[in-house]
């Protein structure tokens, strides 16, 4: 059983990293095609309605009057704010920069799991998040050309907040709601949102229909969007917010490699050299020191073999 969920964790580990690393290149390639905002909008909405499909048979466990403020706070922090700010801040910065600000996330997101989830954490785990955002800062350096707002700067550290803050808030009230309805609702409302938001200052008559944006359009919405934070909510909820985050670390490199190989962007010595720091981040994230794995072990001896699971929880 424990092989298995060990196996499912690392699937959905390595679907998540691959499908939000080449978001970045999609994205960027679907741009040419539609204004920024009707896009986000769009392909939200689509995610979202997908997983309705999902969702309805498990009407009972919705509970909406009991619990709307907690589908309404995530889709404001995962989708309104993080990808709203994210859209609107790439027009004022390299998107090397910005990416590199935006993935500061897992840094916060560990910092908040400690004080708000009552995570773990020892120098080795905070360092290792420390070198897998330089990690990512080498990969991204070789675009921090041009001007540098300061309005693009915080705006891609008010992505990285609010994608902190709603990834605790997810792990915190995941026990309250159910983790289909939740993703669902937060894309649907997220998806008015930004959607309206382009209807009022884009045109939609700017979208080129064409084929290769239909194709990006539709693997977003279902694989990026619908069921990339489905699996991102289920790894969240089901471990360690701050090891899951660590290895987010690893999408700019997915992007990146990806961009090489589909837009013929250069693979560089920074590629390279950030694999490395991300490499040792996530070790260091997921290897606990020896004294917190002894004391992991002492804990499990002193249950008594007979004990229920009532007395063993009283033993953590």
């Amino acid at each position: 059983m424990e092989r298995s969920s060990r196996k499912r964790t690392a699937f959905l580990l390595a679907f998540l990293v691959l499908m939000w690393g080449i978001n970045w290149p999609l994205t960027k390639h679907a741009l040419i095609y539609t204004p920024p905002l009707l896009f986000a909008g769009i392909r939200t909405l689509i995610g979202g309605f997908l997983l309705l499909l999902v969702a309805i048979p498990r009407y009972k466990k919705l509970n909406f009057k009991q619990t709307w403020h907690i589908y309404l706070i995530s889709a404001l922090l995962n989708i309104i704010l993080f990808y709203g700010l994210q859209t609107v801040g790439l027009s004022y910065l390299p998107s090397g920069l910005f990416s590199a600000i935006v993935f500061f996330q897992p840094v916060l997101l560990g910092i908040l799991s400690w004080l708000w989830l009552g995570e773990s954490m020892y120098g080795l785990k905070l360092f290792g998040l420390l070198l897998g955002f330089a990690g990512v800062a080498t990969i991204t350096s070789a675009g921090l050309n041009g001007h540098i707002s300061f309005t693009g700067i915080l705006l891609a550290l008010g992505s990285a907040v609010s994608w902190a803050f709603g990834t605790v808030f997810m792990k915190k009230t995941g026990d309250r709601v159910d983790s289909i309805w939740m993703v669902t609702l937060q894309l649907l409302m997220g998806g008015v949102v930004l959607t309206g938001t382009g209807l009022s200052t884009e045109s939609v008559s700017d979208i080129a229909w064409t084929g290769p944006f239909i194709f990006s359009l539709l693997f977003i919405s279902v694989f990026v969007i619908a069921l990339g934070w489905l699996a991102f909510f289920t790894l969240v909820g089901s471990g360690e917010a701050s090891k899951v985050a660590s290895f987010t670390f690893l999408i700019p490199l997915i992007s990146i490699t990806a961009s090489a190989i589909f837009m013929n962007e250069a693979i560089t010595i920074n590629l390279l050299a950030g694999l490395v720091l991300i490499v040792v981040s996530i070790v260091l994230v997921n290897v606990p020191p020896r004294s917190f794995r002894a004391a992991k072990t002492k804990k499990s001896k002193d249950i008594p073999p007979c004990a229920s699971l009532a007395q063993a929880r009283d033993y953590k």
